[in-house]
């Protein structure tokens, strides 16, 4: 029901826009974020949207969430990436919970694959 796509590589300093694209309901209610897993590492948050956002501090001023809730779709523009962004991407959403936490979430794509070069 969401489906993450525009992971790829790209060198340090370069941008890449990920979208999610929500299928089979409506996800306008839920709050929907992106969150990431690096090799060998946990899950973490990257960033969240509802009525506002919020990002992890790694991201702030580099990344942008917003959302298209009539197209259903999600996106993430990735700025002035950096090697330590290289992860695999998740969008999710969820309806309650701490949205910086992954448990929050009840759907989740299958993720994209971030590499950023040095």
């Amino acid at each position: 029901q969401l489906q993450a796509s525009g992971g790829g590589l790209v060198q340090t300093g370069g941008s890449l826009r990920l979208s999610c694209a929500a299928s089979g309901r409506t996800f306008s209610n839920y709050f929907m974020g992106w969150l990431r897993q690096a090799p060998g590492k946990e899950r973490e948050f990257v960033a969240r949207i509802m009525w506002d956002t919020y990002y992890s501090h790694s991201v702030k001023g580099r990344f942008t969430i917003s959302r298209d809730n009539a197209k259903n779709i999600m996106y993430l523009q990735m700025n002035s990436l950096k090697p330590e962004d290289t992860a695999v991407y998740y969008c999710a959403a969820g309806l309650a919970g701490v949205m910086t936490s992954p448990r929050a979430y009840d759907y989740w794509g299958q993720g994209t694959l971030v590499t950023v070069s040095s």
